[in-house]
């Protein structure tokens, strides 16, 4: 049974291969029978013919006629059925793979949102614990309530995370769009970052005066996501750089970090949903595939454009294009 759920795609792929071949196979065999059936039928016609009769030449070329036109009529058939067969091959294959795929990057959602959600109820809970059954002095008390409330403020951004996703998959969100000041939101949400994260460096550069016409809401978690995503790849020696600024009649947010990168192979999976790379259980990172999924989600109902690009020489790029509202 292992055997089969680590070797779930190759398996299919060989059962599909073989299905395939002996398909194929069988409609040549169809093909060279009736062509056999159709020469044995022309000679059995030709042999009756009398070879005084004054029609003897027009009867055999009638004869030889139909003989082609009937083999035409299997060769076009054939082609027929191969190409329908072909492409229904195509498409089944290509939905079961997929299928596969997604059930494969579900399990690890699964384990993944088990450790997210786990992690920070012990933590909090050892927290509420130890203040409960210890008197601490006033600066400890404060650094394990700014611990705690760290960790409640994880929760929420996961449980935002995977309610957003299942809201705009269903279409069951109807965005509020107005004229907002992205500068203000990203301004917010960076601030909100240092004071929750103090040892991690933030820095910023964010022209001010920037409005679009979109959803604040929608705004802040594609800012919080892009910010949490960036954190989580860098070191604490290392800091993240966030900017804002309009070239062109264009808006470009940009989110900068110099973390370990992301190979080309997987840049544009990782806008996947729950997609990750590498395995749950060797990954060291925290999350669950949803954030940079609803960065794509939320960047197109806002008619704009997400890129990633290499941080030379180390690390990430997140560039986001949007309109300013007077456009």
């Amino acid at each position: 049974m292992n055997f089969f759920q680590k070797n779930k795609l190759l398996l299919v792929t060989i059962a599909y291969w073989f299905l395939l071949l002996y398909i194929v196979a069988a409609l040549l065999w169809w093909f060279i029978a009736l062509n056999n059936q159709n020469i044995a039928i022309t000679n059995i016609r030709l042999a009756e013919i009398n070879k005084d009769d004054v029609s003897y030449t027009q009867k055999i070329d009638k004869i030889l006629s139909i003989q082609k036109r009937k083999t035409a009529q299997y060769i076009g058939e054939g082609f027929s059925f191969l190409a329908v067969i072909l492409l229904g091959a195509v498409f089944i294959y290509r939905a079961t793979r997929k299928q596969i795929k997604f059930g494969e990057q579900q399990q690890n959602f699964m384990m993944a949102i088990t450790h997210e959600l786990k992690t920070p109820i012990a933590i909090t809970q050892l927290n509420l614990e130890t203040i409960q059954k210890r008197k601490l002095d006033a600066d400890k008390q404060d650094k394990i309530i700014s611990n705690s409330l760290l960790e409640i403020s994880r929760l929420n951004t996961l449980c935002n995370n995977i309610l957003w996703s299942a809201q705009l998959d269903a279409g069951a969100y109807h965005s509020k769009k107005e004229e907002i000041n992205l500068s203000d939101i990203i301004a917010g949400c960076v601030e909100d970052f240092e004071k929750r994260i103090g040892n991690q460096k933030i820095q910023s550069a964010i022209e001010e005066g920037i409005y679009i016409n979109g959803d604040i809401l929608m705004m802040q978690i594609l800012a919080n996501n892009l910010i949490e995503n960036a954190i989580k790849y860098s070191s604490k020696e290392k800091p993240v750089n966030i900017e804002l600024k309009t070239i062109s009649n264009k808006i470009l947010f940009s989110v900068k970090d110099e973390g370990i990168g992301i190979a080309d192979e997987e840049k544009k999976k990782v806008f996947d949903k729950f997609y990750r790379s590498g395995s749950e259980k060797t990954r060291k990172t925290k999350g669950t595939g949803l954030g940079l999924y609803l960065c794509k989600k939320i960047v197109k109902k806002h008619n704009g454009d997400i890129a990633i690009s290499d941080n030379h020489p180390n690390g990430t790029i997140f560039t986001i294009t949007l309109l300013p509202s007077h456009n």
